[in-house]
């Protein structure tokens, strides 16, 4: 996948990112998976325009706001189970691409426990507004 970092609709753009973050959640379609929690890792960047996320006075309320990448996460981890990391990483974004200020997204989730001769299998995403 080439780097959206490149893109050129994204040039104008600031980028925000949550990197690595652990959660235990309730994902996969094995019948072993289905009891229990799996460490899953999540990685965001948010493309937001310099234009709408550069701060004249230094207020939170001036910029997308971090909890809001948590946030999303988590709402959408206490719907419930999750057979897919496709699904996961599919909702995750379009949940932060609604957001008005948010111009593009990357959603990325790795499980790296589910093979011990790898780091991890996942899953990664990007979608920008049309």
């Amino acid at each position: 996948m080439p780097s959206p970092l490149t893109h050129p609709r994204l040039a104008d753009c600031r980028r925000l990112f949550l990197r690595n973050y652990e959660v235990m959640i309730n994902i996969g379609v094995h019948e072993f998976e289905k009891k229990g929690e799996q460490r899953v890792l999540i990685n965001v960047d948010l493309f937001i325009p310099l234009a709408e996320s550069t701060p004249k006075e230094d207020h939170l309320q001036e910029v997308v706001d971090y909890d809001f990448m948590r946030d999303t996460i988590a709402r959408r981890m206490a719907l419930g189970h999750i057979h897919l990391q496709e699904t996961l990483c599919d909702d995750v974004a379009r949940e932060m691409l609604a957001h008005p200020k948010v111009r593009a997204v990357r959603v990325s989730t790795e499980k790296p426990d589910v093979y011990p001769d790898c780091d991890a299998v996942g899953v990664e995403v990007f979608h920008i507004k049309g």
